[in-house]
């Protein structure tokens, strides 16, 4: 989990020098459940949701936001006051998240009007994966770069070593060495893993690891909603 919030602060950091005159502008996040089973959504702006299959939540998200995440929990319970447990992905014990949640978690993140007025938005498998999902920018816009997925059934292939119930960590979650977390004597000089490569391989369009930022970061003009759905 620490190690997916390092990454994308050194994002957020590097994006961040050029906000100045950028005209800010807020967005709206769709989060819809289509598995077959209930999931409670959990939003960092935003707080949690208990969606049974089909429902939605939507949440406004104010404008310049960075370090934001949507991620689905599965396997709660809660109480009336809303405290309880979850199997994977939650936060604290709490339905109403106030932080990020527990590995392993397949993560949605984004960021708000960033450089030259864009959102930057991602699909990440660095804290591990629970469950599948996408998330769809609403723009038409050419410089969008549209629907991102990660819609396969990791849980059924993840490595032994890997496995967890009800998802599938990280090297990085698992282990916690600088090899696999890109820190120490990686931070700059930090090669995809056979872990990693298994996670590419089977969601493409996902941080596979923390250095994985060619092939995983996508942009969309600032103002554009988005919809993300559990299950695809």
């Amino acid at each position: 989990m620490a190690t997916a919030t390092v990454v994308w602060i050194a994002l957020v950091a590097t994006l961040s020098v050029f906000l100045q005159g950028v005209n800010v502008k807020a967005a709206t996040f769709e989060i819809t459940n289509k598995c077959a089973y209930t999931v409670w959504a959990a939003a960092i702006p935003g707080g949690g949701r208990k969606l049974t299959k089909g429902q939605s939540w939507t949440i406004n998200v104010a404008a310049g936001t960075t370090l934001g995440r949507i991620w689905g929990r599965t396997g709660c319970s809660f109480d009336a006051s809303g405290r309880g447990n979850c199997q994977t992905g939650g936060c604290n014990g709490l339905l109403n998240c106030k932080g990020y949640g527990n590995v392993p978690a397949t993560l949605a993140e984004y960021a708000l009007n960033q450089y030259q007025n864009l959102d930057f938005y991602d699909i990440s498998l660095v804290d591990g994966f629970n469950l599948p999902l996408s998330m769809t920018p609403t723009s038409t816009n050419p410089k969008c770069k549209g629907r991102i997925t990660c819609l396969s059934d990791i849980n059924s292939k993840c490595p032994s070593e890997l496995k967890v119930k009800g998802g599938c960590k990280s090297a990085c979650a698992r282990y916690n060495t600088p090899q696999y977390c890109c820190t120490g004597a990686y931070l700059n000089n930090c090669s995809p893993t056979n872990y990693s490569k298994f996670f590419k391989g089977q969601c493409p369009q996902a941080y596979s690891y923390a250095k994985d930022d060619a092939t995983s970061t996508f942009t969309c003009p600032s103002g554009t909603n988005y919809k993300v759905v559990f299950c695809g």
